[in-house]
């Protein structure tokens, strides 16, 4: 029987540990389906993490984040470290799957043994990709990644809240002044920690610099948590700026190290995700009380106006 004929987390995640990565992938699947072998994996991933670093990339549409993605993992991979990345691509409308595929994003870095990439879906159903994220990370953390990088697809509410699964936030923008517009629309101001203007190459360099340092200025001269997010001039194309970048990041995991934010942060985000749990596992006590007996019966007192929808919310939930 092949080794990996086998849904089994345990089996799997032992295998992950030492290295197989078609057991990783299944594990990943397991995590991004949900349900019992999702929170199977959980258990064994959660008392396992909390060790590596955890870089959120996010930006507008075509700001090159996927090369700038690229170029960071050819930094670390200089230095020898092992990289994990989580791609969020947009999801398929026919399969519900990722559209881009991650040798298509990263394919210089796919055959390398040091760096595990993972396309995962916005699969647009409540709770998904919130609640499979930090798992997903989690799970990464626990197999021996020192280095972990969420690269979203876009600036919405999903990708802010995906990218702020992470320890460290980069928000890639570029030359001209609508991208900064943007990103201060959606609320991108608030979660970036490293702000790069990538395709420095192009005019509106300095302009766009000066934009974003005006929109700091309103948080004050150390922003909110005391930390001031340095802006980074980055062609990712060419990796020019990319090592100042990482040197950003390691400055601002030293500062979050040093000033307790670390904690507090992985505190407030399991906060967070314990209270998307507890929603999604009521979501699925809704969905057994709608498949049961009486459901259809009450619906029917409602519609006829004999019965109002909270005393018949009420009498399912008893029921249950």
């Amino acid at each position: 029987m092949p080794r990996l004929a086998t849904d089994d987390p345990d089996a799997l995640f032992g295998l992950a540990h030492d290295g197989e990565r078609p057991a990783l992938a299944r594990l990943l699947s397991l995590v991004e389906r949900g349900g019992a072998p999702a929170r199977a994996v959980s258990r064994l991933s959660y008392p396992r993490s909390g060790a590596a670093a955890t870089i959120g990339i996010t930006g507008a549409p075509g700001a090159g984040k996927s090369t700038l993605t690229s170029a960071l993992l050819g930094a670390l991979r200089s230095e020898g470290a092992r990289v994990a990345v989580l791609a969020i691509d947009p999801s398929s409308p026919f399969t519900g799957g990722a559209i881009l595929g991650d040798r298509v994003r990263m394919g210089e870095h796919a055959l390398d043994d040091g760096v595990f990439i993972r396309s995962m879906a916005t699969r647009g159903h409540l709770g998904g990709l919130a609640l499979a994220t930090p798992e997903a990370v989690r799970l990464l953390d626990a197999v021996g990644f020192p280095w972990i990088v969420i690269e979203t697809v876009g600036v919405g509410q999903v990708e802010v809240e995906v990218a702020g699964a992470a320890d460290t936030r980069v928000v890639v923008l570029n030359p001209g002044w609508g991208d900064a517009v943007q990103a201060n629309k959606a609320g991108l101001m608030e979660i970036a920690d490293v702000f790069v203007i990538n395709k420095a190459d192009r005019p509106g360099v300095a302009e766009t610099r000066r934009d974003i340092e005006q929109m700091l200025e309103l948080s004050g001269p150390t922003g909110p948590d005391g930390w001031r997010p340095p802006i980074v001039a980055t062609v990712a194309s060419t990796c020019d700026g990319v090592a100042e970048l990482l040197a950003s990041v390691r400055s601002h995991r030293a500062w979050l190290r040093g000033s307790g934010e670390l904690d507090r942060r992985r505190a407030h985000r399991l906060d967070e995700e314990l209270q998307r749990v507890l929603l999604a596992r009521l979501l699925e006590r809704v969905r057994e009380v709608e498949a049961g007996g009486s459901y259809e019966a009450l619906r029917a007192e409602v519609a006829a106006r004999r019965l109002d929808p909270w005393t018949a919310a009420e009498r399912l939930l008893a029921e249950g």
